[in-house]
């Protein structure tokens, strides 16, 4: 009989999982099993569905025939019990059955953090994760005027574009000095900070929510901030972080069933097992015994997930593969600016560290590079308004470049569409200025211009 291989979540890591061992394995069966959509789509592109840029069947990457082409069972339904001793689970849903399996792969994703605010239950009061998420908000924000986002992640940003793309006026309570300055440098969160006024946004730094009062039919009326400050709205976003999806495992007695070990998330070695034989986890609900050097236990990013599931599928098709996600790399949207870091960047610059910041005033755009001051290896960088190449910036980081280099040469990164205005002679004229270097941009064609 053929190898059963299931995997609970159709996400990107699940996904990626199943997709990769078919491409090496013919003659196993695969069910991936997952109660919030029928089929994989784009976790990412949900705002661009609430603000009428796509529709959902657009945020599809494959088309529904894909999966019986693949011979990819796909199962709807939430997976209400483990037994992890007699491998096999329980499904609720549309198969309402019990399935077996010979290796089961836990792709759980995440869950937005609820911090038991008195009124958190009411109607209009919500997170932004899954498609249900999304469905939710369509339906209670219709002929809402003000909302308040509590809050100031990415998340948060998202959700305060989407009510604006509405004309919904939007409170945004963010509890630090400044917005996302647990990780941006001081410039460049202040630059995020006037965008985001710039978008009629109502940011309020230092600003921490107290409770949710209801106001009528059960919905939200108001909030209270730990100033006592009431402000009306008929909608709250918490958008205070995620967490590992793992409370199935919490909230049910595995004493006989076996016990899958757990902390923030599923705890899981440098090949993605965890504790129990013949189970491994994959994406936002993974927590790494050993994070690889430079990375989180605990790393909840689209492009991680990925990488956990082209390395598992390895694993899994005999061939044993650690998960090595290489230099750290993000990206956002703030509104209109667009954002990319790589390597390590901390908000707060450290020993031994040197730094290089430049931007254009009033452009939204800048750059800032972090290098080492003794030998002046390039740590990490981050590029607002300016699109970057990744294969470019991960091997300048992973060969340990020098500043020097990466200036001589940043034409090479930039990833602008033609015609964009370029910096980059205005980025390493000032690091001339400032340094007393004369170094000259290389430019793609290996032209050479100073600026001193």
């Amino acid at each position: 009989m053929a190898k059963s291989i299931v995997i609970i979540g159709n996400g990107i890591s699940g996904i990626t999982t199943a997709r990769h061992i078919r491409k090496l394995d013919d003659t196993c069966r695969i069910t991936v099993i997952s109660g919030e959509t029928p089929h994989f789509f784009s976790r990412t592109a949900l705002m661009y569905v609430y603000m009428g840029h796509l529709k959902f069947e657009h945020t599809k990457p494959y088309e529904d025939w894909f999966w019986a082409k693949n011979r990819i069972d796909l199962v709807q339904g939430w997976v209400t019990e483990f037994d992890f001793n007699q491998q096999k689970i329980a499904v609720n849903g549309q198969s309402n059955s019990v399935i077996e399996y010979d290796t089961l792969v836990l792709a759980l994703g995440s869950k937005p953090n609820f911090y038991d605010w008195p009124g958190q239950d009411l109607r209009g009061v919500q997170g932004l994760y899954s498609k249900q998420d999304l469905d939710t908000m369509e339906r209670d924000t219709a002929g809402v005027t003000h909302g308040v986002i509590v809050g100031g992640g990415l998340i948060g940003i998202e959700m305060a574009e989407m009510l604006r793309s509405r004309g919904i006026g939007v409170t945004f309570l963010v509890r630090e000095s400044s917005f996302w300055n647990n990780v941006l440098p001081a410039q460049e969160s202040v630059l995020i900070n006037e965008h985001i006024a710039q978008h009629h946004v109502d940011l309020r730094l230092g600003s921490e929510l107290s409770e949710i009062l209801p106001g009528q039919n059960g919905r939200v009326g108001a909030v209270v901030t730990k100033d006592g400050e009431t402000i009306d709205c008929q909608f709250v976003g918490l958008t205070v972080g995620v967490s590992p999806n793992v409370s199935v495992f919490k909230n049910q007695n595995n004493t006989l069933l076996g016990t899958l070990e757990i902390d923030r998330g599923i705890l899981v070695d440098a090949f993605l097992q965890t504790n129990q034989p013949h189970v491994y986890a994959v994406g936002d609900c993974v927590q790494h015994r050993m994070p690889p050097p430079g990375r989180r236990a605990v790393e909840q990013i689209w492009y991680t997930g990925r990488i956990m599931g082209e390395t598992l599928a390895q694993t899994l098709c005999g061939k044993p593969t650690a998960y090595q996600p290489g230099v750290f790399f993000n990206s956002a949207k703030f509104f209109d600016i667009e954002y990319q870091t790589y390597g390590d960047l901390p908000a707060q610059l450290p020993a031994g560290c040197a730094t290089f910041y430049w931007d254009k005033p009033g452009k939204n755009t800048a750059v800032r590079i972090n290098y080492d001051q003794a030998s002046g290896a390039v740590l990490g960088m981050n590029a607002f308004g300016i699109r970057q190449r990744h294969e470019v910036w991960d091997g300048w980081i992973a060969q340990k470049k020098t500043i020097q280099h990466v200036l001589q040469h940043l034409p090479e990164a930039n990833f602008d569409p033609e015609f964009f205005k370029q910096h980059e002679g205005e980025i390493i004229g000032q690091f001339n200025a400032q340094t007393g270097s004369r170094l000259a941009v290389k430019s793609k064609k290996g032209l050479a211009r100073m600026f001193s």
